[in-house]
């Protein structure tokens, strides 16, 4: 990172912008070519390594990409607040973003599909206790990107 002034380290400053975050936006490499998809997600944290879980529709281009496994990059973002300057080049923006990569592992058994949609449910609301329709369990995607790369960067 360019601008160390502006890097987080603080696990605990990273999760709450990632739980501010309302989306994140996955990359992919497609025949070459970025493709680079908004999606909800949920997170977990363990021996401080984030895990970040993602689902669906189990067919198309994005479900192809994701079986493909491979790498893929993400990016998230919030605070977004213009700064005004004297003149054009002066303005500035406040913001937070956290970004990286890792690889990509589709579930493959209901329960850690269960176990996935739960983490996004619990992002998204708060609440951690949820019962999935199992027919509809079995024809999500459901899958999770292993943070091997995170960086986090504040502009205040």
């Amino acid at each position: 990172m360019r601008r160390s002034d502006r890097e987080v380290t603080d696990p605990v400053k990273i999760r709450e912008i990632i739980s501010a975050c309302s989306c994140c936006r996955l990359g992919f490499c497609d025949g070459g070519r970025a493709y680079i998809v908004p999606m909800d997600f949920g997170f977990t944290e363990k021996d401080g390594r984030c895990t970040f879980y993602f689902h669906s529709a189990a067919e198309g281009r994005k479900a192809g990409l994701v079986r493909k496994g491979g790498w893929a990059a993400f990016e998230m973002d919030c605070g977004h607040e213009l700064v005004e300057g004297s003149r054009a080049c002066a303005y500035t923006a406040r913001y937070c973003c956290v970004m990286g990569g890792g690889r990509l592992i589709p579930a493959e058994t209901a329960e850690e599909k269960r176990a996935g949609l739960t983490a996004i449910m619990a992002r998204l609301t708060g609440r951690e206790q949820w019962d999935f329709d199992e027919a509809v369990v079995e024809k999500t995607l459901v899958f999770r990107l292993e943070a091997e790369e995170l960086t986090c960067k504040v502009h205040e």
